[in-house]
């Protein structure tokens, strides 16, 4: 009877360790920053593809003024079906690249809309350029977002015993969502007040 009295109370205190061990393990909390960093990503995605699907409205819009511009039609096009590409591969390098790709022909294609006032004065080219302003503030803050979550989750699994259940889980630090040339960090600036 004394060695069971003693078997049982060494149970009951390794099954105490053993809980407050696995409360204080971080496995829960990582998934759960590990799906805020997911759902971030997939924000990101979703406003680039936003993005990716205004431009051939606003080309076709210029087109109509601007016959002559054809290069510039087929800069915005190329990058357009790169970004459109690169969020489909759901890459977040790629997907960076591509968006910064699509900013120089796309600014471009907005400059043209300066030379042509009829252009400048449609209701459709004004609400679109609208549109695609909103839509590169959402990517900025989508890309805020993201980064803001890949940075809890990272400094979370980086602490003990956060580390310890993260390497036995696989779970590394996720990449931030960096821009790729100097000039994307701001949206093209065209001005139609002129």
């Amino acid at each position: 009877m004394l060695v069971t009295a003693r078997i049982r109370r060494w149970m009951s205190g390794l099954v105490l360790v053993v809980a407050l061990g696995g409360a204080g393990c971080g496995y829960n909390t990582i998934q759960t920053y590990d799906e805020q960093v997911n759902a971030a990503a997939a924000q990101i995605k979703v406003q680039l593809q936003r993005r990716a699907d205004l431009v051939p409205n606003l080309v076709e819009t210029v087109k109509g003024y601007a016959k002559q511009e054809q290069t510039v039609f087929i800069e915005v096009a190329q990058a357009r079906a790169k970004l459109a590409g690169a969020v489909q591969s759901g890459d977040l390098q790629q997907m960076a690249q591509a968006n910064a790709q699509l900013t120089a022909p796309l600014g471009r294609l907005l400059a043209i809309a300066e030379n042509y006032p009829q252009l400048k004065s449609n209701e459709n080219f004004r609400a679109l350029q609208d549109q695609l302003e909103g839509t590169e503030n959402r990517i900025a803050v989508a890309r805020q977002d993201y980064n803001d979550a890949v940075n809890r989750y990272n400094a979370y699994i980086r602490r003990f015993p956060q580390v310890l259940t993260a390497k036995i889980l696989g779970k590394g630090p996720r990449p931030y969502f960096e821009l790729e040339s100097p000039g994307a960090a701001q949206a093209p600036k065209v001005d139609f007040s002129k």
